[in-house]
């Protein structure tokens, strides 16, 4: 029989249902030239409360050059109205690579017998994030291969407890996101009550037959669990999660479908969706050619990805890191991206020191091996702010409670003089002369736009009492 589609579902068969990821491939493709509903669309759109999966999927198809300069336009527009200029910046901090799974695309994979294992002690953890609160790093995302000997939960909740409580010169980590396994809805309650900002897991791919074949063995094998990882996270108490796949698995359609019926699954189920998407492309690694691969997805198609995703869901964070060279970056900034990694490491223990080619422990090659203070001065030259800002999680404006104050446009009031005041931190302790200079004058330029008089009287105040030496101010 038949499963039925049921967005509202727990059930990931239903919520996810191959049938209907098929059927929206097929519409889409059949109304590919209907100008009519492609303009109804775009007309919907620009209303800023989000697609439809099948609406966005329609979008996706497009190929006549006025109407994708028509969905990137909009995109950029709807990117200015919630977000601004402003982009949020992170880095990855890699806990351990010992890993159980068999997933083919990883160079983790447990066959894997080129890689050098590793996993960091409380110390070296402290050295690490010493190393990148030096750089001026106030948001990580925490992440570790799948192993219940060498990473076991406990380990996870005692690394996040070294991190929080390290306090070095003017430095301090605010906000720890975390990208480990699925898990039990006990776990995602230990990771809540130990503070944690957001909860991220990939899907890598929503096709289950070929799920299964990419994760031959292992805990991660279990496509349902997978799958539902998010439901047990919201029910656990985490209520800001982060979805993804791994573009080049599968064909581009199908998983841009399928990320899309997730958050809408979020939605009707939860009543609020993911926090922040991201769309990592399939990159080389160790042992992984992507030669192997037959779905590798080009710039220009990627391009769209990122614009209809952010038409589609207009409130939801996009985050793109490293993977991405300098260019592909710029132009995705312009689509839709509203967060950023910068300084990066993938391997274990590459902020202390950085790895020789015969100790790779890395995920994945970095494009983008920029310094943390070079992509800081990129972003300013181009007209954006950078933000460090974690005060949403801070204030308990997290959730539903978020997501209320970004689809009324109300969250900006907060952003810009957090970014502000965050970014005035950055250049005071950790800035080049140069790129001290060129944020200077984007402060002043972009504190003339807080909209209320109180509010920019108060960020001015705050300016002047940073440079004094005090920190941590926010709204």
């Amino acid at each position: 029989m038949e499963t039925i589609y049921n967005a509202g579902s727990g059930q990931a068969a239903e919520f996810m249902s191959d049938r209907e990821i098929r059927d929206t491939m097929a519409y889409a493709k059949a109304h590919k030239a209907d100008r009519e509903l492609i303009t109804s669309i775009l007309a919907k759109a620009r209303e800023c409360r989000g697609l439809d999966h099948r609406e966005a999927a329609v979008l996706l198809e497009q190929d006549e050059p006025d109407l994708r300069e028509e969905m990137f336009r909009l995109a950029r527009d709807i990117k200015e109205r919630f977000y601004g200029n402003r982009i949020v910046m992170f880095a990855p901090l890699y806990l351990s690579n010992y890993c159980v799974n068999g997933c083919v695309y990883c160079p983790y994979h447990a066959r894997n017998r080129s890689i050098r294992r590793r996993k960091l002690t409380q110390e070296e953890i402290r050295r690490e994030v010493i190393a990148l609160q030096d750089m001026g790093h106030k948001r990580l995302a925490l992440e570790t291969g799948e192993d219940p000997l060498h990473n076991p939960i406990e380990y996870v909740l005692e690394s996040i407890q070294t991190i929080y409580g390290i306090k070095h010169r003017n430095g301090a980590i605010r906000r720890v996101n975390v990208n480990i396994a699925a898990t039990t809805v006990e776990n995602y309650r230990r990771l809540k009550e130990a503070g944690i900002g957001t909860y991220i897991l990939f899907q890598e791919t929503y096709n289950r037959t070929n799920y299964e074949m990419l994760h031959p063995t292992g805990p991660k094998s279990d496509y349902a669990y997978h799958t539902e990882a998010m439901d047990r996270a919201m029910e656990g108490g985490i209520d800001d999660v982060g979805i993804g796949v791994l573009f080049g698995l599968e064909t581009y359609r199908y998983d841009f479908i399928g990320l899309l019926m997730h958050a809408e699954h979020l939605e009707a189920r939860f009543g609020v969706g993911p926090h922040t998407i991201s769309v990592p492309r399939l990159c080389p690694a160790d042992d992984i050619d992507t030669d192997d691969f037959k779905n590798c997805v080009p710039d220009e198609v990627f391009y769209k990805i990122v614009a209809v995703l952010r038409i589609a869901v207009p409130y939801t964070g996009m985050i793109v890191s490293t993977r991405e060279t300098p260019a592909c970056r710029r132009k995705v900034l312009e689509l839709g991206v509203s967060q950023l990694s910068g300084g990066s490491r993938t391997s274990v223990g590459g902020y202390v020191q950085e790895e020789k080619p015969d100790e790779n422990s890395a995920q994945f090659d970095v494009s983008d091996r920029r310094t943390l203070d070079e992509v800081v001065a990129w972003l300013l030259d181009l007209g954006y702010l950078p933000s460090f800002c974690t005060a949403c999680y801070r204030e308990g404006r997290t959730g539903d409670r978020f997501m209320s104050l970004v689809k009324r446009g109300k969250i900006a009031d907060c952003c810009l003089p957090n970014a502000l005041l965050t970014l005035k931190e950055y250049l005071n302790d950790y800035a080049s002369p140069s790129t001290r200079a060129l944020g200077e004058q984007m402060i002043l330029k972009w504190l003339e736009a807080v909209p209320r008089e109180r509010v920019r009287e108060n960020v001015s105040r705050f300016l002047a009492a940073i440079d004094e030496g005090r920190r941590d101010f926010r709204f």
